[in-house]
């Protein structure tokens, strides 16, 4: 088995790696970390969330950096907050070693942009952004990414579905030059191809984690056969046989999920919301509350979702199968991360039978069925 420093990992970094657990690199991080480190092209990493993709681009772009210049050289691209903060975090832990100093800054929506532009005046390195916060600031001229050598794209699957489309091209547009572009997405769908089309060259180089399985294989996929009327009851049953169990429920709409965790809460149960109409800092409350384990189970939106990364979670209910076919892969993605196990129960009604057809059909998955 490979390890950091047979693929070329300098060995301040993969002391870092060590003391984060970090041993082993995984099969995208095995794939993609030769040929970022040692080939100047534009790259297409075809990969779920959990199967170590901040490593897989991060590392090669922590080599790349010349520490000596003040120059923005790498833009890293995320759907969300919660993503933009969390690969900040990690790329500062993987330099803890590192003798030069490499400055890392986050830029996203829900923060004053006022604090967000007087740290870009400090020397900075690497920015990582959503799309939304990035035209704000460089509309305002508050950023300097015309040198950037590498912009990577993570989740674009995830930004285009949450209407990033036009900032995307945007920004591809007015950073265009001499960048090589990496793209890393769990699922192909025709904007992305449009975009690799448009912005990437023909040569890119391409990897998939589990070709033949656009599914997380460590994850068993169960329906179960219910009523609407029957739901909660269902989900009560589910959640008092996995006791000391975590995960994440999935409703279709904000008042269904307003709903199920009020009725939920009512019986007794450690569940907090997650909704399109909350305050970021109510948000981050839940989150916190999430990671730290005081709240056993949450509940939410697909759209609410979006950047959740959470280790250590045993399942996800849906409590209506998804309309699209994505959507049941990002949420499924949420359980059986960094190599664990994990199950997703859907909750199906008379008459959506075809629909889990559909998704074996699609995605290449088998369910099972289980009666409770």
């Amino acid at each position: 088995m490979a390890t950091f420093l047979d693929i070329g990992i300098q060995k301040e970094y993969v002391k870092a790696l060590k003391e984060l657990g970090i041993k082993t690199p995984t099969y995208i991080q095995e794939q993609s970390i030769p040929i970022l480190l040692n080939s100047q092209t534009d790259f297409i990493g075809l990969a779920q969330t959990g199967t170590g993709k901040t490593a897989a681009f991060g590392l090669p772009i922590l080599h790349q950096i010349d520490p000596t210049s003040n120059q923005i050289q790498a833009l890293i691209l995320a759907p969300t907050r919660e993503l933009v903060q969390q690969i900040k975090k990690q790329l500062f832990k993987f330099t803890k070693y590192s003798d030069s100093k490499i400055f890392v800054e986050g830029v996203y929506g829900g923060e004053k942009i006022d604090k967000q532009i007087s740290a870009l005046k400090r020397t900075t390195h690497i920015v990582v952004a959503t799309p939304g916060r990035l035209i704000d600031l460089i509309e305002r001229k508050s950023i300097d990414i015309k040198n950037i050598k590498t912009l990577v794209l993570d989740e674009a699957d995830e930004m285009l579905s949450m209407g990033f489309k036009d900032e995307l091209n945007n920004i591809l547009k007015f950073t265009s030059g001499n960048r090589h572009t990496w793209l890393f997405s769990a699922t192909m769908p025709e904007e992305i191809k449009q975009i690799i089309k448009t912005y990437m060259s023909e040569k890119a180089i391409r990897i998939e984690v589990n070709k033949d399985s656009l599914v997380n294989e460590n994850i068993t996929h169960q329906y179960i056969s219910t009523t609407i009327k029957d739901k909660e009851n269902i989900i009560t049953r589910i959640l008092d046989r996995r006791k000391g169990e975590r995960g994440i429920i999935f409703c279709r709409t904000k008042a269904g999920t307003q709903n199920l965790v009020e009725n939920l809460k009512n019986e007794g149960y450690s569940v907090g919301a997650l909704e399109g109409d909350m305050q970021q800092k109510e948000r981050d409350k839940v989150m916190r509350a999430f990671k730290n384990e005081s709240l056993r189970v949450l509940i939410s939106t697909d759209v609410s979702a979006r950047g959740i990364d959470v280790n250590n979670l045993a399942f996800v209910i849906h409590h209506q199968l998804p309309k699209q076919l994505e959507y049941y892969t990002h949420r499924s993605g949420r359980t059986a991360r960094a190599g664990k196990t994990g199950h997703s129960i859907a909750l199906i009604i008379p008459g959506e039978l075809q629909r889990v057809h559909d998704l074996q059909k699609e995605l290449g998955i088998t369910f099972r069925e289980i009666v409770m």
